[in-house]
């Protein structure tokens, strides 16, 4: 769900190697320990509550109903495909119901056919994902289903109509959101240390789709502990939900950058269009930034194209990191970044740049035995005093960009102007 993308590299030897065949170790350490624990945590669970639980053919029936439901679902909307990185689906609705109406296990063990599904019909992805993925869910399932049970005790009253089971049922979903929510947050910022937390939490768009899962869940539940057979009716209208949802998020990811997540060049270029055209008719003041990593090549030549992209990707967290949510930041292609600053003048385009280039001087991605760290070069334009247009714009913070590359990297250059960097004392350049 909210994992770093991952590409195959030629095997270079040691951890290298490995982390070609076994992507898991080619991460950060305190990712592979918590990814680890909290599989081993459900796995636990698993076990805990299979021997305490008694096997009934009601249960296994109704829980077999929900798992064909699930697989009718993804059936139905696999020809979409799925977006790369993370990617949102409507499958509690199925998930919930099982937490809901059925004993704790049957919650843990409900995302594994279903992730297993996914991974052979629609998306091949790292199998370590997929696991993490139906532990986090689980896990949240059967904290919900403890909860649920803990309080209502008698299941038959979710379906007579009475407030108070509905609202603990709702609770429960709530409770399944956070909990699962939270276990992804924090395996996606142990990845990404630089990224801020509520880029991995919620933002509007995601918390109103965890409210209509939620609804649909505790929908979906009640209507299946009325009558099983009602699921015929309730399957129609969450495949074409899911089937419109699936479609958005292709459209986003079609004008998305699949390494970084930043806008890829061709989006980036529409945004600063509008950007300009706008800021043309206000009069008001833009500024363009070309971020260049220097020495990438050594550092993919040195280490690997698996460690490269784990330097794009910090590298692309951390500018995000830094800016405004309405600046315009896209992958330009390579190791180059591209930067639109509304409202900025050249004193604010310098010290955003400088902000940047101290930031990520700073980062360090480890490889093997090492911790990498990398320089940024940087040319800044701004509109009326360089450029009246974005392709005028683009020229001349390519030309500073150059310039900064030739006065000697880590730096920041406009087109008629050196900053030089102010430089921490002993610092170097990465190896690359």
């Amino acid at each position: 769900m909210a994992a770093p993308i991952h590409t195959s590299v030629k095997p270079r030897g040691g951890v290298t190697a490995i982390a070609n065949r076994w992507p898991l170790l080619g991460q950060r350490r305190a990712l592979v320990v918590y990814l680890c624990g909290i599989v081993v945590l459900d796995l636990v669970a698993i076990g805990f509550f299979a021997v305490s639980s008694d096997l009934r053919w009601p249960d296994l029936i109704t829980f077999a109903a929900l798992m064909a439901c699930g697989a009718v679902c993804i059936e139905a909307t696999r020809r979409l495909g799925m977006p790369a990185g993370v990617s949102r689906d409507l499958l509690s609705a199925w998930w919930l119901p099982a937490a809901l109406l059925l004993p704790p296990v049957y919650a843990l063990l409900a995302p594994i056919p279903l992730q297993i599904l996914l991974q052979k019909r629609v998306r091949e992805t790292v199998v370590y994902r997929r696991v993490f993925s139906s532990a986090a869910i689980g896990l949240a399932g059967c904290a919900a289903s403890v909860l649920f049970h803990t309080v209502v005790g008698d299941l038959s009253a979710l379906t007579a109509g009475a407030g108070r089971p509905i609202l603990v049922a709702v609770g429960c979903a709530v409770l399944f959101t956070v909990v699962n929510t939270a276990l992804i947050a924090v395996a996606a910022h142990t990845s990404a240390p630089d990224s801020r937390w509520r880029e991995v939490l919620w933002n509007r768009e995601s918390l109103l789709l965890d409210v209509v899962e939620l609804c649909l869940g505790v929908i979906v539940a009640i209507t299946c502990g009325l009558n099983l057979a009602l699921l015929v009716l309730a399957l129609p209208p969450v495949v074409l939900l899911q089937r419109s949802l699936l479609h958005a998020q292709l459209q986003a990811a079609a004008r998305t950058d699949p390494k970084t997540g930043l806008l890829n060049a061709a989006a980036w270029q529409r945004e600063a269009d509008t950007e300009i055209v706008r800021a043309r008719r206000t009069g008001e003041t833009l500024a363009l930034l070309i971020v260049d990593i220097d020495h990438f090549k050594r550092v993919n030549d040195t280490y690997g194209h698996l460690i490269g992209d784990q330097v794009l990707v910090g590298v692309a967290a951390t500018i995000r990191s830094q800016l405004r949510d309405y600046d315009v930041v896209g992958r330009f292609g390579g190791e180059e970044f591209v930067v639109l600053l509304p409202r900025a003048d050249v004193t604010e385009a310098r010290r955003v740049a400088e902000r940047l280039r101290s930031r990520i001087g700073r980062m360090a991605v480890p490889a093997d035995d090492n911790m990498i760290t990398v320089t940024i070069s940087v040319g800044v334009a701004v509109m009326s005093m360089h450029g009246d247009d974005l392709i005028e714009l683009l020229a001349a913070a390519d030309l500073a960009l150059y310039r900064a590359k030739e006065l000697g990297r880590d730096r920041i250059c406009l087109p008629a102007t050196v900053v030089p960097p102010a430089r921490r004392p002993g610092s170097e350049a990465a190896p690359s």
